[in-house]
């Protein structure tokens, strides 16, 4: 198993190291939690409702159920939750569908992510509301740091399927001349 591929099932699965957190886990349950609490999230009481009202401090859409943010969520946990923890089957399967899950994921994470940033900056400069706080450690260190993540961890792991797969069309298409694997390597 490649260095990336130890690098995205860590991703996905660990909870022993502190930012090493589980994507699947959290995009499956944390996230599922906010798409079916999302109108009650203000009483919310439990662990996951208080970490919520927590992180709503960096952004307030995550308070008032804004469109944008639940559907993002919603898709979040529905799609790349389970395709997060299937990805991570087929890695350690070794199976030749590992590359093309894992771009799709990555890429729907990094879309995701750049589209939260967007929406938010978007419209604090084009309408003058701003949904993030001001204050350095909420701006700095929730808004971006904590979502920074869901963008270079993604990047890496769709660089390293991009490469995977050009290696594989190359060895194919050498094939297709050649008729041959030992004449390709």
């Amino acid at each position: 198993m490649a260095e990336t591929d130890t690098s995205f099932l860590l991703f996905i699965l660990t909870t022993q190291k502190a930012f090493s957190c589980p994507g699947g886990t959290i995009h499956l349950f944390f996230e599922g939690y906010f798409m079916y609490n999302h109108s009650r999230m203000g009483s919310r009481m439990d662990l996951f409702g208080q970490l919520w009202k927590e992180y709503a401090l960096s952004d307030s859409r995550y308070m008032h159920s804004d469109p944008f943010v639940l559907c993002m969520e919603t898709w979040t946990a529905i799609t790349w939750g389970p395709l997060s923890f299937l990805t991570a089957v087929l890695i350690t399967k070794d199976s030749p569908y590992r590359h093309a899950i894992q771009a799709l994921v990555s890429t729907g994470q990094f879309y995701g992510d750049l589209l939260y940033y967007m929406t938010s900056l978007f419209d604090d400069y084009f309408s003058g509301r701003r949904f993030y706080r001001p204050e350095p450690y909420y701006f700095w260190f929730y808004f971006v740091f904590m979502n920074a993540f869901w963008i270079i961890i993604p990047l890496l792991c769709l660089w390293s399927s991009i490469k995977a797969s050009a290696r594989a069309f190359s060895i194919s298409s050498k094939l297709a001349v050649n008729g041959s694997v030992k004449k390709t390597l």
